[in-house]
């Protein structure tokens, strides 16, 4: 209990910190981005002295200083949401549906309707700023009969509120288009200020971009729907609509350049003020963090590094404790020294080892995921039997003599025929800490688009189909898959085939569905049939071509800080390893090393694998996910030179099996 809460403590101190000093500099900074505001809405050409004048008494006015203090609220509600919504693993849906059920699952349905509440008192602030016909929702407009003011609606004040609205739709729903939590770590460390320095441009211009196609919809939807909601709003505060004005939802009524001017410069402060408290938001969470490699106190243990490294619960801290090892691993020899040393008393290197095994442990992961996708993928989406899910591993020559088969993951043979167990597709990749990412690469049978063979090998057999009941013919009987079989288990494994005695007995050939199950089977295949052929269910359902590439190595930053730790230590270790901790473990790593790279190998031979992403657009959004593919295969192939070129023709000596021995000579021989 008390290791909770200290663990509880720590999280708070390092993620929720960070979170508040990111709030409390955007809130620094709303004065100054106000008084552009005031400046530009302001501006007059012909008179500057009076300009100037006029905008700074604007800014000591009353209003002024309210409307901050309204903003100060919208900042501290978006900081809040930004803590809430932000996530290391972006969410890649690989087909539309799946990105149409994102934007309208009940979390992002309130997190809309909360933004279009926050623009819209943005929006109010910007209005009572502006001034002028802008300032009140009430006008007085014309006399009555009896001879006295009318108050009217003020249709200016209404467009800007509507406006509002839809600028903070429109920013909640490209938050999910385009990944707008998602939290990247930049792989070179800058100081806060010249990160958000450097920043700074890109957010101002994409302000500026999305505000003028914010306003460009918005003037075109309130065009054909304006009269909706000033007739519900003037009907429900029983103001009159003053006809001697023209109407904004006309074109004459729309094309009035002060208006669009005061649409755009209050749509930029807006998007400015959101990026803004985005973007300190990611310099601060992502600010690297040392975390000591050992402790001499027993309260301080969970915050070590080989403690952090084994986090479940928070993401980001497993992030943070990550990259702090591929920092020490290449710029501080002294705590490289603690991570070879060895615990006194008893001269274990536990530091080392757990370490290494977490390491390992998120590289044989990502190798089964690789794999697992390989075999759907080459067996068009076959459904593999759950039996067979403890193929999916086979230990390499080396890592038996390392630590023990408790210590080190056992290293994936993906020349083997693995068998993919059902829990790869449904479950995380980082040990379960994040949602399911390979869910897209699992056949859907429900699918109007599934071929037969896939409900044939799932059990889902179409009456009409020459495979449903008993086949009695060996020609029918050949064309059937084999994939999967037990002869070809048997024979992998340098078993026997089992006797027909153990065989499960066939079901009787005379038993046959109700007539009423066949006729919904009919029906229902007649429906998918219906709904395959038309143009927008195909549109709707047809996966994204390079989706599921990119939601395989969605989480792949934490193998590729594994990967720079472990092969920085390994080189630094030649030289510094006293106790030749690292040596030992050596066999293991390469095994490791070697299978990944196969597996990323392969995997780029698939199609739409080795595709550059499309350049989008100015955009605040994170893209980086979409090239972590390539990254990783980087990375993977300089961690093995890096190995390769310090030990040189040492490597000979170590225990590894011939094919990895001669993936690593042409490594050696610089011909990768």
């Amino acid at each position: 209990m008390f290791s909770l809460k200290q663990n509880c403590w720590f999280i708070r101190k390092v993620v929720i910190w960070r979170a508040v000093a990111s709030i409390a500099w955007t809130v620094i900074l709303l004065p100054l981005t106000t008084a552009l505001f005031v400046f530009l809405s302001r501006f007059c050409l012909f008179h500057p002295i009076q300009w100037i004048v006029e905008c700074v008494s604007l800014l000591t006015a009353p209003s002024t200083i309210f409307s901050l203090v309204v903003l100060c609220g919208v900042v501290l509600a978006t900081g809040f949401f930004n803590l809430e919504f932000y996530t290391l693993v972006p969410s890649i849906p690989c087909s539309r549906v799946a990105l149409l059920g994102t934007v309208l699952h009940p979390r992002q349905c309130v997190h809309s309707l909360v933004y279009c509440i926050m623009g819209m008192l943005m929006m109010w602030c910007a209005s009572v700023i502006i001034g002028g016909r802008y300032s009140t929702i009430g006008s007085h407009c014309k006399l009555s009969e009896s001879g006295e003011l009318i108050t009217c609606l003020n249709e200016y004040h209404l467009f800007l509120l509507l406006a509002g609205a839809f600028i903070g739709y429109s920013h909640s729903f490209l938050g999910v288009v385009q990944n707008m939590y998602y939290v990247s770590f930049q792989p070179i460390q800058q100081y806060n200020y010249l990160r958000f320095k450097g920043s700074l441009t890109m957010v101002v211009k994409c302000s500026v971009i999305q505000a003028l196609y914010s306003a460009r919809n918005f003037t075109v939807l309130y065009f054909f729907f304006g009269y909706l909601p000033k007739t519900w709003i003037s009907s429900a505060l029983n103001l009159q609509i003053d006809s001697s004005l023209q109407p904004l939802d006309s074109l004459t009524g729309l094309l009035d350049f002060s208006l669009l001017y005061h649409l755009s410069i209050s749509g930029t402060f807006l998007y400015l003020t959101w990026y803004i408290t985005i973007l300190l938001f990611r310099i601060y969470v992502t600010e690297a963090y040392s975390f000591p490699v050992q402790s001499l106190f027993t309260e301080d243990a969970e915050q070590c590094l080989p403690k952090v490294l084994s986090e479940k619960n928070t993401l980001v801290m497993k992030f943070l404790a990550l990259q702090d090892l591929a920092l020490l691993s290449q710029h501080s020899p002294s705590r490289r020294q603690e991570v070879f040393s060895l615990s006194q008393p008893g001269g274990h290197p536990h530091n080392w080892n757990a370490i290494s095994k977490e390491c390992l442990s998120l590289l044989s992961e990502l190798t089964q995921r690789l794999v697992a996708h390989q075999d759907a993928v080459a067996s068009n989406g076959r459904i593999k039997s759950q039996s067979a899910s403890s193929d999916t591993k086979s230990g390499s020559s080396g890592s038996s003599v390392i630590l023990g088969a408790e210590d080190l993951p056992e290293t994936p043979r993906p020349n083997m025929p693995l068998r993919t167990p059902g829990s790869v597709f449904l479950k995380s990749s980082v040990g379960g800490m994040h949602g399911p990412l390979t869910a897209p690469f699992t056949p859907d049978l429900d699918s109007p688009f599934s071929s037969p063979a896939i409900r044939r090998l799932a059990g889902q057999q179409d009456p009409q189909s020459p495979w449903f009941g008993s086949v009695q013919s060996p020609h029918v009987m050949r064309r059937g898959p084999k994939l999967w079989s037990a002869s070809t288990e048997s024979q992998t494994n340098g078993s026997p085939p089992p006797s027909p005695a153990t065989l499960p007995s066939p079901p009787p050939a005379n038993l046959k569905p109700s007539f009423l199950t066949q006729w919904l089977q009919n029906r229902r295949e007649q429906v998918k049939s219906f709904l395959a052929k038309r143009v927008l269910i195909v549109y709707l359902f047809n996966k994204l071509p390079e989706a599921s590439s990119q939601a395989l190595f969605a989480d792949s930053q934490a193998q590729i800080w594994a990967l720079q730790g472990l092969s920085h230590l390994v080189a630094a270790s030649f030289s510094e390893d006293q106790f030749g901790v690292v040596q030992t473990t050596l066999p293991s790593i390469l095994s490791f090393l070697v299978v990944l790279l196969e597996a990323v190998d392969k995997h780029f031979k698939l199609p739409h694998a080795s595709s550059k992403p499309v350049r989008t657009a100015c955009s605040v959004g994170d893209s980086t996910f979409k090239t972590l593919r390539f990254a990783l295969r980087a990375a993977l192939k300089t961690a093995i030179y890096r190995i390769t070129t310090t030990f040189g023709e040492h490597l000979n000596a170590v225990k590894i099996s011939t094919e990895h021995r001669k993936r690593l000579q042409q490594f050696l021989e610089f011909k990768e």
